[in-house]
């Protein structure tokens, strides 16, 4: 199996989402192959298609004062923030070849996760009972999915160094009980995000037995602007 790197930076969410529906038809339709996009958003709130409202527990305005995004999302889960500083991954899989085993494809995300943590001293786990890896009671990785045609969006998210003050107007992933934690607050130090992606990467080529290659961000950006249908100049003429 071949998966296909593209670091992509700092992007908004939505436009990231439609970047990934539209892999995501590539990959359904034959047209490409695997792919996994690393990046960071700029500071976002995301509700899933389980999620409710009352676990935003600041108001709207509140958000926009402090320059925080409120968008509703496709994937699985309640209440997730993103921000500068945390390593957002999501791969466009395939399915099909891997028994179409939901379950395990979710816990090799958090093996992913987990022994990437562990090359930094970080002892973590899962918690059989609510997907995501976990140091104790902590969330340190949260894992939202949505799959259509046995083919993977979305994905996880790990704390590396966001601004966990942020995390002060949600419940995270619907736990009133439960905190979200950073790399940074658990050793004490700033991370380099690059070291992060590089072990991470090499985990997942290991944990999906799939052999990975380095894309271009701006031939990926391309392929996706020539994909789209071209604006009607008439309109409103």
């Amino acid at each position: 199996m071949h998966c296909v790197v593209y670091e992509l930076g700092r992007i908004e969410y939505s436009q990231c989402y439609q970047l990934q529906r539209h892999l995501q038809l590539m990959r359904i339709n034959g047209n490409i192959s695997d792919v996994l996009l690393i990046l960071e958003h700029p500071p976002t709130l995301t509700i899933g298609k389980t999620g409710r409202m009352e676990n935003v527990l600041v108001p709207v305005s509140r958000l926009a004062e402090e320059g925080i995004s409120l968008v509703s999302s496709n994937r699985g889960g309640d209440a997730t923030y993103h921000g500068p500083g945390q390593m957002v991954v999501y791969p466009i899989l395939s399915l099909q070849d891997r028994g179409r085993d939901i379950p395990r494809y979710v816990r090799n995300l958090e093996e992913v996760a987990i022994r990437t943590l562990n090359d930094f001293g970080i002892i973590a786990a899962r918690d059989n009972h609510h997907p995501g890896v976990w140091i104790g009671t902590a969330e340190i990785a949260a894992i939202g999915l949505n799959i259509k045609k046995w083919v993977t969006i979305h994905g996880l998210a790990l704390n590396v160094a966001p601004d966990m003050a942020h995390y002060a107007f949600i419940n995270p992933c619907g736990f009133k009980e439960r905190k979200a934690v950073s790399m940074a607050d658990v050793l004490g130090r700033d991370i380099p995000m690059e070291g992060v992606v590089s072990v991470f990467i090499d985990h997942f080529s290991d944990i999906f037995d799939t052999a990975v290659t380095s894309g271009s961000h701006s031939e990926l950006w391309r392929s996706y602007e020539e994909s789209l249908p071209p604006v009607d100049q008439t309109a409103g003429a």
